[in-house]
């Protein structure tokens, strides 16, 4: 298999997706489940933005929100046979989308704030900072600035607790007080747990305690599981390895659904899907002169370039992107990113922190840079971060004890 010819005509064709926010978005998932165990509907949101819209959800006095990175709604579907409970669940979830670009980073923004990523600033993989001109990881934060500065707006559990409700973290021990955790998800009382099963216990010892102490008006607990992404990235979310996290993870899923205490309302989402693309079907910006001309800085990442240019040369990195990839791309400048509602409602604060050109891929197709990019990045199987179904789409699945 080679890569995609030159493509001199390429003229932009219609997405294959578009991101979700307001009800049909990961954006309306915390905040609803929040609102159903007695939080006021939000007064909080940054002027210039439209209130967060809310899903239809039963009030409950207790409920447990499970965000499992990377279990797209399209991946669980095909791979359904690994999972007989989250199966049960199909009939009646509601196919939501993650915003853009399809990557953790920007979707914990999404699911912890409420906003889209033009309200919140979490834009991408890889973000310039304007302020010092370097590129940082918005997912380790190293070297990046400071998380409440880069992401002012109050979180849902900063609203859940300021109304009273008891709110529980609980996740891989160096989440707490992490860039990313402060950001978009600070204001929960952490719980560590190393593994799934260690979990799905701290959950159910929250959800008991506050049973017990009775907390007014009730009590909100978040899990996450991050080992079905990781085992996607690296062997692929087709691999029989992946088909064998789903079960584990379905069976502790399971466990905690037949333990809940009464009147407790478990939901299971996720943060974005997952595509494999083949090691053949990628270029590389080390090797590829035309893509890598006036390219000053390479932010996103394999599914999703964005791309800092130098001055002046944001219109011919443009054109050179979309004559050489073709069909297989879809080429935005900043402002036809932000004329598409790619980041929602774009702040003018967050607006710098865009690439000055914005890529997404088509199936199959990824874009390295070898010059920057970390080996363990260049190696991943699993990849996401770009406009298709498989990428968007993903699932909000309830049970009710």
């Amino acid at each position: 298999m080679t890569p995609p010819p030159e493509n001199e005509d390429a003229v932009q064709r219609p997405l294959p997706g578009r991101p979700g926010y307001g009800a049909a978005g990961l954006t309306a998932v915390l905040p609803s489940v929040a609102a159903s165990v007695g939080v006021p509907r939000d007064q909080g949101t940054p002027a210039g933005f439209p209130e967060a819209e809310l899903l239809d959800l039963p009030p409950a006095r207790r409920a447990v929100v499970v965000l499992v990175d990377g279990l797209g709604l399209r991946l669980l579907a095909r791979r359904s046979g690994h999972a007989p409970f989250l199966r049960s669940l199909l009939p009646t979830a509601r196919t939501l989308r993650c915003g853009f670009p399809s990557t953790t980073a920007t979707s914990m923004g999404s699911f912890g704030t409420g906003l889209p990523p033009g309200a919140h600033g979490l834009v991408g993989l890889e973000v310039r900072d304007p302020a010092t001109d370097r590129v940082f990881s918005e997912l380790s934060w190293e070297n990046g600035p400071d998380p409440r500065s880069w992401q002012p707006e109050r979180t849902v559990f900063e609203r859940a607790v300021a109304a009273g409700v008891d709110v529980t973290m609980i996740g891989p021990g160096y989440f707490d007080g992490s860039g990313l955790t402060t950001a978009a998800l600070r204001g929960a009382r952490f719980r560590a747990g190393v593994d799934l099963p260690h979990r799905v216990d701290q959950a159910l010892t929250a959800l008991r305690q506050s049973e017990r102490t009775g907390s007014a008006p009730g009590s909100l607990v978040y899990l996450y599981w991050g080992e079905v992404d990781k085992v996607g990235h690296v062997h692929g979310c087709e691999s029989w390895q992946w088909g064998d996290e789903l079960e584990a993870t379905d069976r502790e899923l399971a466990r905690l659904a037949t333990s809940l205490p009464r009147d407790t309302a478990l939901y299971v989402t996720a943060d974005h899907g997952m595509v494999d693309v083949p090691f053949d079907w990628r270029l590389d910006m080390a090797v590829e002169a035309d893509l890598a001309a006036g390219v000053r800085l390479v932010g996103g990442e394999p599914r999703s370039p964005q791309l800092y240019c130098e001055p002046g040369a944001d219109t011919d990195v443009a054109v050179a992107w979309r004559e050489r990839l073709g069909e297989r791309a879809w080429v935005f400048s900043r402002d036809e990113a932000d004329d598409l509602g790619l980041f929602g409602t774009l702040a003018e604060s967050v607006r710098p922190r865009l690439g000055d050109v914005i890529v997404a891929l088509d199936a199959g197709l990824a874009v390295v840079d070898s010059r920057v990019q970390r080996p363990e990045l260049l190696a991943l199987l699993g990849l996401h971060g770009s406009l298709t179904a498989d990428e968007l789409d993903i699932p909000l699945l309830a049970y009710r004890s």
